[in-house]
């Protein structure tokens, strides 16, 4: 039997007031005449951002969630080119072990997926140095937690430019300037624009990169492949990773709107990818990408416990039988 387990993406429709994403402009910190001011106040937003943290896991481990991904925002500024001599870490030391230590007593599985504008596969040399420097970011985060960093950190090939074989080798040949132990924290999804499945299959089994199947960015972007006849391979670049295998599902908002996301997820969408997989894996976390958030969640286990081929484990896991 294979163990299915639900997650969702970094807020809550539950929780009140509990923003982790809680942000400042650079424009309104240069409006704080004194610096050191202005520095403190980015400082009480990120620790704010974790408090919020915190409350999100207790969230999750109250309601059975064992997955969840954590924003990439969760300190304001941190990577701006004027404030590279801001040591933000410092002044969350305290609440990150805190956060760390609570995901690992209650085994909640957390990862991160930076935003769009990381590329690792850009021509120009300042777009891929500010990436890494973001990357450095997520990677300093997972070690202020005390958490391994291997494979926590999702990411998409990156831009095409029109020219999807370059690109692709453009990106392998970047990798070699990429740090090693932010290598080891990189994950990579198949996306719904650019890089099919096996365009992606071909970099992950090349560098040796997991890969997080979205099964919805297949639907909207396959030239024509049968992601069954690649299922294996995807698995296969799971097999170094201490953690389970990981996939994304989301729903379309419609037909018109294909690539955008719903707000729930269409249980019988879900179903056809499982049908598919049931019993090739022991586990796979699932990452529900929709913009109700944990209430997407919590309806699809709704639906999922009136079903006959599940058997229920807790609030958001189930075996497929």
């Amino acid at each position: 039997m294979t163990i299915v387990r639900l997650g969702y993406v970094a807020m809550s429709m539950e929780l009140k007031n509990a923003s982790p994403s809680k942000t400042m402009t650079f424009s309104q910190f240069q409006k704080i005449d004194d610096r050191d001011a202005a520095l403190r106040k980015l400082e009480k937003i990120s620790l704010e951002n974790l408090h919020n943290t915190l409350r999100l896991l207790k969230h999750n481990a109250a309601s059975d969630i064992h997955f969840y991904r954590l924003t990439s925002r969760l300190i304001p500024l941190a990577n701006h080119e004027e404030l590279l001599d801001w040591d933000y870490m410092k002044p969350l030391k305290e609440m990150l072990v805190e956060i760390g230590n609570y995901a690992k007593k209650h085994k909640i599985r957390i990862d991160f997926h930076p935003d769009h504008f990381v590329l690792i596969n850009s021509p120009k040399e300042h777009i891929f140095k500010n990436s890494i420097r973001t990357l450095k970011l997520h990677y300093l985060l997972l070690k202020g937690m005390g958490i391994d960093a291997a494979h926590r950190c999702v990411m998409h090939v990156g831009g095409n430019y029109d020219e999807t074989e370059k690109s692709l080798e453009r990106f392998v040949d970047n990798w070699m300037d990429v740090p090693r132990a932010i290598q080891k924290m990189i994950m990579l999804e198949n996306d719904d624009t650019s890089f099919t499945l096996e365009e992606t299959l071909y970099l992950c089994e090349k560098l040796d990169i997991p890969l997080v199947f979205d099964y919805h960015h297949h639907l909207a972007h396959h030239h024509n492949e049968n992601w069954q006849d690649h299922w294996d391979r995807v698995l296969n670049t799971w097999r170094n990773s201490p953690l389970p295998i990981k996939m994304h599902i989301s729903s379309p908002k419609s037909e018109k709107e294909f690539r955008h996301h719903s707000d729930y997820v269409d249980m019988s969408m879900f179903f056809d990818f499982l049908k598919e997989i049931k019993g090739s894996t022991p586990q796979i976390d699932c990452m529900i990408e929709a913009k109700m958030k944990d209430e997407a969640l919590f309806k699809l286990m709704e639906e999922i416990k009136q079903r006959k081929d599940v058997e229920v484990i807790d609030g958001s896991s189930f075996h497929l039988i």
